[in-house]
């Protein structure tokens, strides 16, 4: 789910001010909503319509599917090298997740504006009128998507008591419309030129002899297929499951073109894990990183606090430093779980920050 060695383009602070106030003119915000939000908003010229949730991402150069056994390998997938899906030739170039809704113009123009090169996009439609207009929006500001992200139909109850309930592939009561819809999603994907499909697939049991866990297995085997059938990568949002849960599920759905997109916040606010020791863990499979920064959770009910970057757990120096040694060339894309004026200010403020660690 957050937040450069020629990573990004700073915009000066006098540019900054004139570019809030022509916003706050326009009743504007200057970026879309908070991230569980944000899955079920759009970005618009001149402000923000909700939109129901939706999306993933594309890449090509995957073989053709084939034959799948109805038994979980007994080795896991051959993984890429660390972040190989992403196809620009800068490292650990910085971006930020952002709901295009049904003008990818204006919400490319929003990327630009911060001075960065690549995002990931969020889509509630997959209406074959928007594929036109994204791919236009991406090579007029010439801007890298770096995957497609969705969560499908239905609700999505960010908590410890509803999550298991309704979040990705594992409630069953959800499942078979989410599976259709990521499907769309990939189709929509590929035809923009887009190199990945990503989402939650839920509170991923920690037990694999647990009949959820093996319904989760080859429903995330289905979508992930499919994707490699459209030369693509499926990439899951870590979060509601422990790292090496999240292993197990990818060497069981035995598929090579799975990745993760390693959300360093979620990984603390869902209390699964520290960011710095899951790392090693995910390394193999890793393709995509949210910069974003979080308490853990203190109240049984509720997940952690999502807070600005630096102000958190996260202990981004080593992340960083970690990526490095593993020769990371991927993304690292920038979310801020909050709207207005305030959160463009605190994505901003990580822009810098994360550029000083960069180098």
């Amino acid at each position: 789910m957050f937040p450069g060695c020629g990573v990004a383009i700073r915009v000066g602070q006098h540019k900054w001010r004139i570019a809030m106030r022509k916003s706050r003119q326009r009743g504007s915000h200057i970026l879309a909503m908070s991230r569980r939000r944000f899955l079920q908003t759009s970005a618009v010229a001149g402000g923000v319509s909700a939109l129901p949730a939706s999306a993933h991402p594309l890449e090509t150069g995957m073989g053709k599917p084939g034959k799948v056994s109805s038994h979980a390998p007994k080795a896991a997938p051959g993984p890429l090298p660390v972040g190989t899906s992403e196809t620009s030739p800068k490292p650990l170039r910085l971006g930020i997740i952002i709901g295009i809704g049904s003008d990818p113009q204006a919400a490319m123009a929003k990327v630009h504006s911060l001075g960065l090169p690549t995002c990931q996009v969020s889509t509630g439609s997959v209406d074959p009128g928007l594929i036109p207009r994204l791919k236009d929006a991406l090579n007029h500001y010439q801007i890298e998507a770096t995957s497609l992200v969705t969560g499908g139909p239905g609700a999505e109850i960010y908590d410890f008591y509803q999550g298991p309930l309704t979040i990705g592939l594992v409630p069953r009561k959800y499942r078979a419309a989410r599976i259709a819809f990521m499907k769309q999603a990939s189709n929509f994907a590929k035809q923009c030129g887009i190199p990945a499909l990503q989402t939650h697939c839920g509170f991923i049991p920690e037990n694999p002899n647990d009949p959820l866990y093996k319904e989760a297995v080859e429903a995330i085997r289905e979508v992930a297929l499919h994707c490699k059938g459209n030369g693509q990568h499926f990439r899951y949002e870590t979060g509601q499951e422990t790292p090496i849960t999240l292993v197990r599920a990818i060497h069981d759905v035995g598929l090579e073109n799975q990745g993760v997109n390693f959300d360093l916040a979620n990984l603390i606010l869902y209390d699964k894990a520290n960011p710095v020791d899951a790392l090693p863990i995910l390394a193999p499979y890793v393709q995509g990183i949210h910069a974003k920064d979080g308490l853990y959770p203190t109240d049984p009910k509720n997940l952690g606090q999502e807070v600005p970057i630096g102000q958190g757990k996260v202990d981004f120096r080593a992340i960083i430093d970690g990526l490095k040694k593993l020769k990371y060339q991927g993304a690292i894309t920038i979310e801020r779980e909050i709207s207005g004026s305030e959160q463009f200010e605190d994505i901003w403020r990580s822009i810098g920050y994360l550029e000083s660690l960069i180098g």
